[in-house]
């Protein structure tokens, strides 16, 4: 069983999503902590790097359900802003703002901005840990730019400000089983399903072409 270490439904479903690609084959149950009715809150996450707040909210998860655990921590760096919101970007204008108001508050800090000096990434750390201490990270980012206004409906968080020249659209413009290939967390799992899959005491199916370089 792997559970995923997050109380965030939105993103605990894209992971899952993404879990389930690269262990299509296996037998494995995948859960999610928010269906534990007597899960613990979230810890704070007081680490200084993406990959410190990842291990903490594993960490927490294996010792509560004694399971295989994997969390992540992404962020938002945009470089007009010296790298803000970045480690605090859910904390961003407040734990509670909805994103919509963050993003305004965002778009109202880069007005002046041109659109090719707004360069941006997303940034995601993934940790697994397990029950008897082991650990494995990976990190890894999905270069874009900051759009002048929100765009599309899809996704979660800052995807709808999160512009990708490559495609010519927002994150919140793709279908999610497109994002689902190139985002920063799609990225940063393809790099752990074989850590998992040797976990399971399963062989490593990717190909070489699947694995990013």
């Amino acid at each position: 069983m792997i559970v995923i270490a997050s109380h965030n439904r939105s993103k605990s479903r894209e992971i899952e999503q993404l879990l389930r690609g690269g262990l299509t084959d296996l037998p494995v149950e995948i859960r999610l902590l928010a269906d534990y009715p007597d899960a613990p809150p979230p810890p704070e996450e007081t680490a200084d790097t993406y990959i410190g707040n990842a291990l903490l909210k594993a960490r927490a998860c294996a010792a509560f359900t004694q399971a295989i655990s994997l969390a992540d921590d992404a962020g938002l760096e945009i470089d007009a802003l010296n790298g803000q919101p970045g480690l605090h970007s859910r904390r961003f204008a407040g734990e509670h703002t909805p994103f919509p108001v963050k993003m305004g508050i965002l778009l109202e800090m880069l007005k002046d901005v041109p659109l090719e000096r707004r360069t941006a990434r997303f940034r995601c750390a993934v940790a697994v840990a397990l029950p008897n201490g082991a650990e494995h990270t990976f990190e890894d980012t999905l270069e874009g730019r900051i759009a002048e206004a929100p765009r599309g409906q899809a996704g979660f968080g800052y995807d709808p400000i999160f512009y990708v020249p490559e495609l010519d659209c927002t994150l919140a413009e793709l279908p999610s089983e497109f994002k689902n290939r190139i985002s920063h967390r799609a990225k940063v799992m393809r790099r752990m399903i074989p850590v998992l899959r040797q976990l399971l005491g399963a062989p490593d199916r990717l190909s070489q072409s699947q694995t990013p370089r």
